[in-house]
C-alpha cells in the first residue's frame, strides 16, 4: 500500500526535478504511477497534498486582457506583412512560450472578428497605423464573409478608388470609379491648380471615403474638404489597397 509518506516523498522528488516547481496533478500520476486513489485517502485536494510537503501549490493562470492579446497579434501582423493563421500562431507560441497559444486568440473569435477587433484596436492607437492597413486589405475566407458555402454564382468583384485631392492648403477626400476622372474634373471647377495627392484602390470605395472622413472629422472644412497636416497626408499616402 502506498503509505502517506510515500506520497510526500514523491511530491518533494518531482518538484525538485521539476525546477522546484510541484507537479499539476495528472502530470504527477502520469510520471510516478500514483493514483489519484491513493492520494484521496489521504487528501480531499492536491493543493493540501503540496503544502503538506512543504511546497506552495501552483496558481491559476487568469486569461489574458483582450487587449494585450491584440497588440501581440498586432505586433505580429506588422511582422509578418499580413494577419497571421492560426498554424503561424501556434509555431510562435512553439518557438517563443511567452507568446499566447492560438486557442487563445479563439477566445475573441472566428478570423472575421478577429480581424474586426484587430482593426477596432489599430483605430484608437495612431502607432498602429500600418497594422490598420493590413488588417482593411485581409483576405478572409468566403464563408466568413457571409457568402452562401455552396452558391455556384460568384459576382465579380468592382473595384473603384478613394483618393486626395489638394488645391490651395485644402485636400479633399472622394471617390471614383476611374481613378484620375474625378480628379480632372474637379481641377476645372475650381478657382486654383488642384493636384492629385494620392488614390487608394478598394473593393469599397463609399466604405473606405466614410472611414476617411471620420478618421478627419475633426479637420472637416466643408463638405469633403479638410485641412490635414503633413501627418495626415502621410498616412493617407501610405495606403495602396484597403
Amino acid at each position: 500500500m502506498i503509505t502517506k509518506a510515500d506520497i510526500l516523498s514523491e511530491i518533494a522528488r518531482t518538484a525538485k526535478a521539476n525546477g522546484g516547481v510541484p507537479l499539476g496533478r495528472s502530470q504527477f500520476f502520469a510520471s510516478t504511477g500514483i493514483k489519484k486513489t491513493d492520494c484521496g485517502r489521504y487528501w480531499a485536494r492536491w493543493g493540501d497534498a503540496i503544502r503538506e510537503a512543504g511546497l506552495t501549490p501552483n496558481k491559476l493562470k487568469t486569461p489574458y486582457p483582450d487587449d494585450y492579446l491584440l497588440e501581440r497579434l498586432a505586433t505580429m501582423t506588422r511582422e509578418l506583412g499580413r494577419v497571421p493563421t492560426s498554424p503561424e500562431i501556434r509555431l510562435r507560441h512553439h518557438r517563443d512560450k511567452t507568446f499566447p497559444d492560438d486557442r487563445v486568440f479563439d477566445r475573441i473569435g472566428r478570423k472575421r472578428e478577429l480581424v474586426a477587433k484587430l482593426i477596432a484596436f489599430c483605430q484608437q492607437r495612431p502607432e498602429y497605423d500600418d497594422v490598420l492597413g493590413l488588417c482593411l486589405s485581409a483576405n478572409l475566407p468566403e464563408r466568413e464573409r457571409g457568402d452562401s458555402a455552396d452558391s455556384g454564382d460568384e459576382k465579380e468583384v468592382v473595384f473603384g478608388y478613394v483618393y486626395l485631392l489638394k488645391s490651395g492648403r485644402f485636400y479633399k477626400i472622394g471617390r471614383s470609379n476611374a481613378v484620375g476622372r474625378r480628379e480632372r474634373e474637379l481641377a476645372i471647377q475650381l478657382p486654383e491648380k488642384a493636384a492629385a495627392v494620392h488614390s487608394i484602390k478598394t473593393d469599397d470605395p463609399p466604405g473606405i471615403e466614410d472611414y476617411w472622413h471620420r478618421r478627419f472629422a475633426d479637420r472637416r472644412k466643408n463638405g469633403e474638404w479638410f485641412e490635414l497636416t503633413a501627418r495626415d497626408v502621410t498616412a493617407f499616402k501610405r495606403r495602396k489597397f484597403m
